[in-house]
C-alpha cells in the first residue's frame, strides 16, 4: 500500500522552539518498518522556516512573505541534511520533491509530478515533500501542508493518509476550552457534520501554518478521493505502525470511493474529450483483457490535444470503447503511431513511458 505520512512543524519540534531529533528517529524508524514490510512511503514535512529560525538564532523578523521564504531557503536544505542522514541509518534514500499549486494545477506538471513520485517509490526511495516557500505567492500557494498531503495522496493513489499532529485527533469541542472533550473516534457521514467543523480550532502549539481545520479540509478531500484518513498525535508510541497494523487511534476517516473509482470518475466528466484515437483489432483485445494502449497498435489520430488531456478511443469499426488520459500529445502521436515502444525515444528525442495511455488511466465504456 502507498501511504502518505504529514509530518507538522508541533510534531517535529515536539512542540518546542527546536527541531527534534529523537522524534525523527522514531519516525524514521517505522518508516523503515513500514517500507520492509512492503509499503511505500511518502513524506510531506513542513518545518522549513522554523528550521531556518533556528538556523539564523531566532531573529526578531517582520511577519511578511518575503521573511518567511528567506527563512525557508536557510531552513530546507538544512532540514533535508537531517533527514538525509537519520534515515541513512536505516538504509533508505531521501529526496526533495517541493511543489506548488500550479504543479498540481497543470495536468502536464501534475503527471510530472506523479512520474517523479511514483519513481521514486519503485526504487524503495522515500521522497520528502514541502511547498516550495522560497518561491510560492499567493496565486499559487497551496497555503498548507495538510491540504498539500491530500493532494500528494491524491496524486500517487495512495490508500491511506495519515496526519500527525500534537493532538490525539479531533474532539466535538475544542479540548482548550473543554478539558473533558469526547474524541470524535470515527466520521464516516459524507457530509462532515457542521459541529465538527465549528469544533476545529487552529495549532496549540502556534508553531505551524496549520491547525485542526486544515487537517479536517485535507482529510475531506483525502476520503473523496478514495484514501482513508487518520489524525492522531505524533507523540503516541509506533502510531505509524499502529496505524498501518489496524489498531484504533485518533480519528478515523473512512474513504468514500476506492483512488480507481475517483479516477474514473475524473476521466468519464471529461465533456469534451478533444481527441480521438483509432486502434486497431490487437489493440481493441488488449484494452478489453485490461492492458494499456500502446503506439504501435494505433491507427489514426483525430483532433489536437495536450499530454494530461482525457482522448476518446474507438474500435476498427469506429464506435467509441474507452476514454483515457494520453501521455503524449497530438503532434507526437502522429509521428509515433503504429511503431514500437522501445522506437519512441529515437523518434521524438524523449519518451514519458511505453504507454501511450496506462491501464490505470482508461475507463472501458
Amino acid at each position: 500500500m502507498r501511504i502518505v505520512v504529514k509530518l507538522g512543524t508541533s510534531t517535529l519540534t515536539n512542540g518546542t522552539p527546536y527541531l527534534s531529533p529523537p522524534l525523527l528517529i522514531d519516525i524514521a524508524r517505522q518508516i523503515s518498518l513500514l517500507q520492509s514490510a512492503g509499503h511505500r512511503v511518502v513524506l510531506v514535512s513542513s518545518g522549513a522556516i522554523a528550521v531556518g529560525r533556528e538556523r539564523l538564532g531566532f531573529p526578531h523578523l517582520p511577519k511578511d512573505i518575503p521573511a518567511k521564504q528567506m527563512l525557508a531557503a536557510v531552513g530546507q536544505p538544512r532540514l533535508m541534511a537531517v533527514y538525509e542522514q537519520i534515515f541513512a541509518h536505516y538504509d533508505l534514500i531521501v529526496a526533495q520533491v517541493l511543489l506548488t499549486r500550479m504543479d498540481l494545477a497543470s495536468r502536464p506538471r501534475y503527471l510530472n509530478a506523479r512520474n517523479t513520485l511514483v519513481a521514486l517509490m519503485e526504487q524503495k526511495v522515500i521522497p520528502i515533500v514541502n511547498e516550495n516557500d522560497t518561491v510560492a505567492t499567493d496565486e499559487i500557494r497551496v497555503g498548507d501542508n495538510d491540504n498539500l498531503s491530500a493532494l500528494v495522496a491524491n496524486l500517487v493513489d495512495a490508500g491511506q493518509l495519515i496526519l500527525l499532529t500534537d493532538q490525539p485527533g479531533l474532539y466535538t469541542i475544542d479540548p482548550r476550552v473543554d478539558p473533558n472533550a469526547p474524541l470524535v473516534e470515527e466520521v464516516v457521514a459524507r457530509e462532515i457534520p457542521p459541529e465538527i467543523w465549528q469544533a476545529a480550532g487552529g495549532s496549540v502549539a502556534g508553531l505551524g501554518t496549520g491547525g485542526m481545520t486544515t487537517k479536517l479540509q485535507a482529510a475531506d478531500l483525502a476520503r473523496r478521493s478514495g484514501a482513508s484518513c487518520i489524525i492522531a498525535s505524533g507523540k503516541d508510541a509506533d502510531v505509524l505502525l499502529k496505524i498501518v497494523n489496524g489498531e484504533k487511534l485518533g480519528t478515523r476517516f473512512p474513504a468514500l470511493a476506492t483512488s480507481m473509482e475517483s479516477r474514473k470518475r475524473y476521466i468519464l466528466s471529461a465533456r469534451r474529450a478533444p481527441g480521438l484515437l483509432s486502434v486497431d483489432e490487437g489493440a481493441t483485445h488488449a484494452l478489453n483483457r485490461g492492458g494499456s494502449l500502446l503506439a504501435v497498435g494505433i491507427t489514426a489520430v483525430t483532433g489536437a490535444f495536450k499530454r494530461g488531456d482525457t482522448v476518446r478511443i474507438a474500435g476498427p469499426n469506429g464506435s467509441e470503447i474507452a476514454r483515457g488520459i494520453i501521455n503524449y500529445d497530438s503532434r507526437d502521436l502522429t509521428l509515433i503511431m503504429r511503431r514500437p515502444s522501445e522506437e519512441i525515444e529515437s523518434i521524438l528525442g524523449f519518451h514519458f513511458g511505453d504507454e501511450v495511455i496506462h491501464h490505470n488511466d482508461l475507463v472501458l465504456l
